[in-house]
Parts: structure tokens; C-alpha cells; sequence
């Protein structure tokens, strides 16, 4: 058989693969997307009264084992004295917020609000869950 010379070619762009990766990455950043931001984890004390607004502050952060963090940047407390220094010398009013796991020793919460102290800052506060929100773990037992 002869097949006819006047076969015409398709001149369109096929766009069903490329609508198909689209939607999977989309898929992708929706599923992972929730899992960048991870905070810290420690369990914090109860209180009676949560008087912390949300407003711009710098967060202080002891774990268990006695580390600091200022933000997410584990530092020293040298390191914690400068750069609260920098951050008092660019906002004289600046808040500092401090989070203490409640086992923590309260020699070294001493020693953190020192250095914020040192620095001249006057604004600090201590981050505590409501009273409401206790978890199993957290019922204290008799002395």
C-alpha cells in the first residue's frame, strides 16, 4: 500500500505531562511545608494568670540539660550577654521573654536573668502554660 504524501503534523504543545508535575509538586510543598518550622520542646510550668501579648521579643529558652537558646540559636552565656547587648543597643525598649523547662535548676534561671539584667534590660518576663492546660506528666505528686 501507498501512503498519502500530504500527512499533517500536530503543531500543539502536549501540556497534560507538564500539569501532571505541577500537581505533584504542589502535592510535595503542602505535605512538607508543616514540617520546617520545629520549635523547641520542653515542658513548661503552670500558672495562674498568662499576661504575655504577642508582640515582637526576643525568646530565652533552657532545656532539661541546662542549654541556651536565644530564638532557635543555642549560645553561650557570653555570647547571650552580647547579643542581648546588640539587640538593647538597637531597641532600647526591647522585651525579653525567658522559657524554662521546670526542671531546670533555678541556680541557672538565676544566672540567664542575671545576664538579661546585665545587659539593662528592664522588660522580662517568664513564658508559663495557663493552669488549665495540664498534661498527665505534669501532676505533681506528694512530698
Amino acid at each position: 500500500m501507498v501512503e498519502p504524501r500530504n500527512r499533517r503534523f500536530l503543531a500543539e504543545i502536549n501540556i497534560v505531562p507538564l500539569v501532571d508535575v505541577v500537581l505533584v509538586l504542589l502535592v510535595i510543598f503542602m505535605v512538607t511545608t508543616p514540617m520546617l518550622h520545629r520549635g523547641i520542646d520542653i515542658t513548661l510550668p503552670r500558672s495562674q494568670s498568662n499576661t504575655v501579648v504577642p508582640m515582637e521579643r526576643l525568646v530565652i529558652t533552657i532545656e532539661p540539660d541546662r542549654r541556651v537558646y536565644l530564638g532557635k540559636d543555642l549560645v553561650t552565656l557570653l555570647d547571650l550577654r552580647k547579643r542581648l547587648g546588640e539587640a538593647k543597643a538597637s531597641n532600647p525598649l526591647v522585651s525579653v521573654y525567658l522559657r524554662a523547662d521546670r526542671r531546670v535548676p533555678y541556680g541557672r534561671i538565676v544566672q540567664v536573668m542575671d545576664e538579661v539584667k546585665g545587659v539593662g534590660i528592664e522588660r522580662l518576663g517568664m513564658v508559663t502554660n495557663p493552669q488549665g492546660t495540664m498534661m498527665k506528666e505534669e501532676i505533681f505528686k506528694p512530698l
